[in-house]
């Protein structure tokens, strides 16, 4: 997979507003009623990842969630990034019916 121009990222970023580029990846973070609920998304989240075989950075403190994605064997931000940012996105901001 290759790495996207950073026109391209900042592009792609229209449509993920809760998301930023800077040093090399996509950051977002996300803040949860509670622990308990923080807790559900990354394990929610761990599902995805396994199954589209790509793993963020992350860190988590009490309800908020912080997360880093890059494509490490292409140096930066790639396709894969986004397309793992979109999951987790489904995750964290579901649909409103």
């Amino acid at each position: 997979m290759s790495k996207l121009s950073e026109q391209d990222i900042e592009k792609k970023l229209l449509r993920f507003p809760d998301w930023e580029y800077y040093d090399n990846a996509i950051h977002g973070e996300f803040e949860f009623e509670n622990f308990k609920d923080c807790f559900s998304a990354m394990s929610r989240i761990a599902f995805e990842c396994e199954a589209l075989n790509h793993h963020p950075n992350w860190t988590n403190v009490y309800n908020v969630l912080t997360i880093s994605l890059s494509t490490h064997s292409a140096n930066g931000v790639t396709e894969k990034d986004f397309e793992l940012a979109q999951a987790i996105e489904y995750i964290v901001e579901p649909e409103e019916d």
